[in-house]
């Protein structure tokens, strides 16, 4: 049976943690740092900073993508495999925050929970 979970909030409580520069792994393997963290109920996302694994770009991952932080290690865990995450829709940097964004992020996402 599969379990719901709200993509735009954090699965455990977050009073506003500095979440940046942690580490972020999909679920076979490293794809970044996190770049900037949002907290707002609702509405919660990182901001990854890919590196030279995609050229350099961003992606958008919403909170309830994320399985477990790990603050002693600096390093957030995500229920996404690095290809799921590649071909999500581009990061907009102009208009990441606008709601038409974020509903085709959340179709793109929700499509992987059975």
């Amino acid at each position: 049976m599969a379990v719901k979970v709200d993509l735009w909030n954090y699965r455990e409580a977050m009073d506003d943690i500095d979440l940046s520069d942690f580490r972020v792994e999909a679920a076979d393997g490293e794809i970044g740092k996190v770049s900037e963290a949002t907290y707002s109920t609702g509405g919660c996302w990182i901001v990854v900073d890919a590196g030279p694994w995609i050229l350099g770009k961003k992606v958008m991952l919403p909170a309830g993508t994320i399985e477990r932080i790990d603050f002693d290690e600096k390093a957030i865990r995500v229920d996404r495999s690095r290809e799921e995450i590649k071909n999500a829709p581009e990061f907009d940097p102009s208009g990441y925050a606008e709601q038409e964004y974020q509903l085709s992020l959340a179709e793109y996402y929700s499509g992987f929970y059975v």
